[in-house]
C-alpha cells in the first residue's frame, strides 16, 4: 500500500545516478531554480517570506535572490563550488540558499550550535570557498590557516556599509538568468550528526529535493496557498527541505521563526494564519502546556507533521480536542532521504500510533536480514529505503557510499518491520537495541508505553551494563509540569503492558526535559554518560 490522494500523479521508472532505476514523478520541475522561478511568476504579489516585522513578496524575494546571485558570481563562485552557511533562521538564510542555487553552486548548511572543531572538519572536508555567517558567530570561526580554501567571508548583521556585509551582495547587478543545472547535480551537502566517527556529507541533488516537495504536497494534500512555519533549524533537513523548500516550492508563504519559544510561537502563528508546520512531539507538548493555548485563534492550522520521536496518545487527543480541523501526520525520513520516506494518512494517526505511516508514492521500503535478504511481512530487520528522494551518496567518501547504498537502496540503520497492510514500524536504531540475556528489547517500545502514563512528559531508554545478562533496561523519565513521578508506580504501569524482561529495572526521574540536539532528537549519548556518572557515584535509581 502507498499514500494515495484523490488524483494520484503519474509515475514512471527512470535511471539516475548512473545505475539506479527509480520510480519518479512524470510531471515535475527540472530543478530547484525552475521550481522557484515558476512559483514567483505565478504569485509575484503574494507574500513569500515573513520574519518578525520583515515581509517580502515573491517578486521582491526573487529580485534579492538574483542580486545576491550576481554578487556571488562577481566573487568568482563557479558551478559546483561549495558555499557554507553559518546562519540562524532568518530571511538571509533563504536568500543565500537560492542565490547559491542560481549560480549552480552547492549549499553547505552548518549548525549554529556546532563548535569550532566540528565546523573546521566540515569546512575542510567539503572544501568550501565562501562562508556566509551571522556576524555574532565570528568566535566560532576556524582559523584561516585551518580552512585555506575559504577566500571570502560574508557577514549577516554587520555594521552598515561593512565591506564584507551580506547587504553588499544585494546591491549587485542581478544575474539575468539562473545557471543551467542538471537534476542529478548536487544542490546541497548536509552533514549527518556523527554519532560514530566523523560526520558524513549527504549529497542532496535537485532530483531529491524536487521529489521531496512533491511527496509532501501529494502525501499531506498541501497547496500553493500554504503558510508554512519553520520553527526547527533551517540548517537541518526538516527545516531546509521539509518546510522551506516545500512551502516555497509550492509557491506559498514561509513564516520564519528565529528560535522556538512556545509562548511566542502561538501568538505568532495565530496572527500569521499558519496552515502547516512540522515539529517534534516535544514542541507540540510545550505548546499545549501554555495556559492560554485555547485563547489563540489557530483555526487556519490544517496540517501538523511530526517525527523524530513517538507522539504520546494524550498529546494527540488534546490536540484533536483543541483543534478539530488539525490533521496530524507522522512523517519518517532522514537526511539521506531528503526528508520523508513515509507518511501516515492523518485520519489513521490515532489508530496506528506505533507506525510511521505508509511509503510515499515513489518510495520503496524493504525489511532485510543481516545477510541482505528480504524478510516476510511482519518480521523484524533493517529498513532499506529506495526512491528518487534518496541521496546520491556521501561527499568525498566512496567507502561510506559503498557501505550504505546497495542496489539503489539506502541502509537506514533502523530496525523495523512492515505489516501486511504496508504500514511501516520503526522499532529502534540498531545501536540502541538492547540485548538482555539473549532477549532483544526495542527501546522505542518501552518509551511508547511510558509516554502513555499521564504523569510522563517524555522517556528515553538506555542500556545499563550487567555482568550476568549483558544489559538491563534503564530509563530516563521527565515529568509533566506539576506532576510527581514515582519509580514503583511506573514499574507497575510497565509490568501490566510489557513482557517481564522489557520492564525497566532502574529509573532516573526528573522535572527537566530530556537533552535534545538542534533537530529535536533526544541525545542518548549524553544520557549514557549521565548513567555512567550515576553508577560511579554509587547505588541508586
Amino acid at each position: 500500500m502507498t499514500i494515495q490522494t484523490q488524483q494520484a500523479p503519474a509515475i514512471r521508472l527512470e535511471t539516475h545516478f548512473q545505475n539506479r532505476v527509480l520510480r519518479c514523478f512524470v510531471d515535475r520541475p527540472a530543478n530547484i531554480n525552475q521550481m522557484l522561478t515558476a512559483a514567483a511568476s505565478r504569485r509575484p504579489a503574494a507574500e513569500a517570506l515573513v520574519c518578525g516585522e520583515r515581509r517580502l513578496s515573491w517578486a521582491a524575494m526573487q529580485e534579492q535572490v538574483m542580486r545576491a546571485a550576481g554578487g556571488l558570481m562577481a566573487l568568482g563562485v563557479q558551478p559546483g563550488e561549495r558555499v557554507a552557511l553559518l546562519l540562524g533562521n532568518g530571511i538571509e538564510f533563504v536568500i543565500a540558499t537560492f542565490a547559491i542555487q542560481a549560480v549552480g553552486g552547492i549549499v553547505v548548511p552548518l549548525s549554529i550550535r556546532d563548535q569550532t572543531p566540528g565546523l573546521t572538519y566540515i569546512l575542510q572536508h567539503c572544501g568550501a570557498s565562501v562562508l556566509v555567517s551571522d556576524a555574532v558567530l565570528q568566535p566560532l570561526w576556524p582559523a584561516q590557516k585551518d580552512v585555506p580554501a575559504i577566500r571570502d567571508i560574508l557577514l549577516v548583521g554587520a555594521a552598515p556599509g561593512h565591506a564584507n556585509g551580506f547587504e553588499q551582495l544585494l546591491a549587485s547587478e542581478p544575474l539575468p538568468e539562473c545557471v543551467a543545472v542538471h537534476e542529478d547535480d548536487v544542490a546541497i551537502i548536509m552533514y549527518t550528526s556523527g554519532t560514530t566517527g566523523f560526520p558524513k556529507g549527504a549529497m542532496l541533488t535537485h532530483l531529491n529535493v524536487v521529489h521531496s516537495v512533491l511527496h509532501f504536497a501529494q502525501g499531506l494534500s498541501l497547496s500553493a496557498e500554504e503558510r508554512g512555519a519553520v520553527a526547527v533549524p533551517l540548517s537541518h533537513v526538516t527545516g531546509l527541505v521539509g518546510l522551506m523548500m516545500v512551502t516555497l516550492g509550492l509557491g506559498g508563504t514561509l513564516l520564519i521563526v528565529p528560535s522556538f519559544k512556545a509562548a511566542e510561537f502561538l501568538p505568532l502563528v495565530a496572527r500569521e494564519r499558519m496552515s502547516f508546520t512540522i515539529m517534534v512531539p516535544a514542541m507540540y507538548n510545550l505548546c499545549l502546556l501554555q495556559t492560554d493555548f485555547a485563547k489563540h485563534d489557530l483555526s487556519a492550522w490544517r496540517v501538523g507533521g511530526f517525527g523524530g520521536a513517538p507522539m504520546p496518545p494524550a498529546t494527540i487527543d488534546r490536540l484533536v480536542q483543541q483543534l478539530p480541523a488539525l490533521r496530524l501526520s507522522n512523517c519518517y525520513g532522514a537526511t539521506e532521504t531528503a526528508s520523508p520516506a513515509t507518511a501516515m494518512p492523518p485520519d489513521l494517526t490515532r489508530t496506528h500510533l506505533d507506525s510511521v505511516g505508509l511509503p510515499l508514492i515513489c518510495a520503496e521500503v524493504a525489511v532485510m536480514d543481516e545477510a541482505g535478504r528480504e524478510l516476510p511481512r511482519g518480521e523484524v530487520g533493517e529498513l532499506w529505503i529506495k526512491g528518487p528522494m534518496v541521496v546520491s551518496g556521501y561527499w568525498n567518501n566512496p567507502q561510506a557510499t559503498a557501505d550504505n547504498f546497495i542496489g539503489g537502496y539506502w541502509r537506514s540503520g533502523d530496525v523495523g518491520r512492515v505489516d501486511p497492510e504496508g504500514f511501516v514500524y520503526v522499532m529502534d536504531r540498531r545501536k540502541d537495541m538492547l540485548n538482555r540475556g539473549g532477549y532483544k528489547i526495542f527501546s522505542v517500545e518501552v518509551e511508547n508505553v511510558l509516554c502513555q502514563h499521564p504523569d510522563v512528559l517524555e522517556a528515553a531508554v538506555v542500556a545499563k551494563s550487567c555482568p550476568v545478562l549483558g544489559e538491563r533496561v534503564h530509563v530516563f523519565v521527565a515529568a509533566r509540569e506539576g506532576r510527581t513521578l514515582d519509580a514503583e508506580v511506573l514499574r507497575h504501569f510497565c509490568a501490566t503492558r510489557l513482557s517481564d524482561y522489557k520492564v525497566p529495572e532502574s529509573y532516573t526521574l526528573s522535572t527537566e526535559p530530556l537533552p535534545r540536539n538542534a533537530n529535536g532528537k533526544v541525545i542518548k549519548l549524553e544520557l549514557r554518560q549521565r548513567l555512567s556518572a550515576e553508577l560511579a557515584a554509587g547505588p541508586g535509581g
